[in-house]
């Protein structure tokens, strides 16, 4: 009995596909109603969380805000504001320099992704809008 066996690497399949490849596959490959459907629920989701988050932080942020107002007021704390604008300015442009160094080309790419996948996308904007509406 002869017990050779042929190995297969498979090991290289799915290193260069990005995680919604790995999820879904090839989106663009689906039919339009499985593109606005995916995209609809996946905005829908999308939506939801980013209110849920964004009350979460602005009401964290305005707290924060007004107790510090209130110390300043208090005499408890003193603020240099030009340092606070100088510094404002500079880590924004620390920001830009390093954002344009490690991520060239993603406007590019989202473009791209856009046109490939119009029906994915005209879903997710759909379902993200009634996902902000809840």
């Amino acid at each position: 009995m002869d017990n050779s066996f042929e190995i297969l690497d498979l090991s290289s399949l799915g290193r260069n596909k990005t995680w919604v490849q790995k999820a879904f596959g090839d989106i663009s490959k689906r039919s339009a109603a499985q593109q606005i459907t995916i995209g609809g629920v996946s905005g829908w989701v999308t939506g939801f969380l980013f209110i849920k988050v964004t009350k979460a932080v602005f009401v964290t942020m305005g707290l924060s805000l007004i107790l510090i107002q209130v110390a300043q007021h208090q005499g408890y704390i003193k603020i240099n504001y030009r340092a606070i604008q100088s510094e404002i300015k500079r880590t924004k442009d620390v920001i830009n320099k390093e954002a344009n160094r490690h991520y060239p080309g993603v406007v590019e790419n989202a473009k791209r992704f856009l046109q490939k996948n119009m029906f994915l996308a005209g879903g997710f904007a759909g379902g993200f809008l009634i996902g902000v509406a809840f």
